[in-house]
């Protein structure tokens, strides 16, 4: 499974949400507790994340996740909303990453994702997507005046025109495209030297996922492939996108840039691809390189690499 997946949780995404009876008596609850999070990242202690019992916390209005065995859990952001554009919780804007002096009681939700369980590295992913669409999104898109949080937390409404807004997904096509035993892979100015990966690109309106894999290799690597084949998908919050991961087969074209949106496009041969794979995984995301030197693959916490070692063993 991929990396911030396996929340084992009963969302309670139906009409308990909407019954205020039911959604006090979750507040109530003497097992309740939070997740914390924000600026910094989620709190984490002992290897794990730190499940705070709600009644200790105070501010922010609590947001529930859903129920598990043990009782409700929710999220609380520890950071006050503030005017402006809110940065990406465990972020302050800057690749998923916490600041310098976080200390060790926090995790980036890179760091959550290598180092806790999966079913809390995907509660950790579900938290920070569900607190970052809320930063986002305290004012009605309809009309513009500030909305209130309904719902337990999955919903705002707007109390001036009645407008109801669901937290979003931005659905991402993310493409292995293959010719034989070689793999086309691009990259990114921003990344560190030598690092290449599968090509993405978000869905437009009105187009099919088939439509956008296609549309996204032309784009980006004037290439023309075949019908694609769906692998899997990944919840990739930062901050609130779904990966959704093919293998395309080539068809035609010689790769070659049409903007600057990456670096370098090219072919690489089966046997570099699996030296590199066998190497240890690299966590650095924010040093900028050149495209030079031994080829360096994603980490395995993403699903570039999932397609990547699905191809290599075939």
């Amino acid at each position: 499974m991929n990396a911030f997946t396996g929340a084992a949780l009963d969302r309670a995404g139906d009409s308990r949400r909407r019954d205020p009876a039911w959604v006090a008596e979750q507040r109530a609850h003497p097992a309740a507790r939070a997740i914390v999070a924000g600026d910094r990242g989620v709190r984490a202690a002992g290897g794990g994340l730190e499940f705070i019992p709600l009644r200790q916390l105070n501010g922010a209005e609590p947001l529930l996740l859903g129920v598990d065995a043990t009782g409700p859990l929710y999220v609380v952001d520890e950071d006050p909303v503030r005017e402006g554009r809110a940065p990406m919780v465990g972020s302050r804007g800057v690749r998923g990453e916490p600041p310098a002096g976080s200390g060790t009681d926090r995790l980036s939700l890179r760091q959550a994702a290598a180092r806790l369980s999966r079913a809390e590295g995907g509660l950790a992913a579900y938290a920070a997507a569900l607190l970052n669409w809320h930063r986002n999104h305290r004012f009605c898109a309809t009309c513009g005046h500030e909305s209130e949080i309904v719902e337990a937390g999955l919903t705002r409404r707007c109390s001036v025109c009645g407008a109801e807004h669901h937290p979003r997904t931005d659905p991402v096509v993310i493409m292995l495209v293959t010719d034989g035993d070689r793999v086309l892979l691009g990259r990114q100015a921003s990344w560190p030297e030598g690092r290449y990966s599968a090509l993405a690109g978000f869905v437009e309106p009105g187009e099919a996922l088939e439509e956008a894999v296609a549309r996204e290799v032309l784009e980006e690597a004037s290439v023309v492939v075949g019908r694609p084949r769906y692998v899997a998908s990944q919840p990739w919050p930062f901050p609130a996108s779904l990966m959704l991961g093919f293998h395309a087969p080539y068809a035609s074209g010689e790769p070659a840039r049409r903007d600057d949106e990456l670096q370098d496009v090219r072919w690489f041969e089966r046997a570099e691809v699996a030296a590199a794979a066998a190497a240890p995984d690299d966590e650095d995301w924010g040093t900028p390189g050149d495209p030079g030197g031994p080829l360096r693959l994603p980490p395995r916490l993403a699903i570039a690499r999932h397609l990547v070692d699905r191809w290599l063993t075939g």
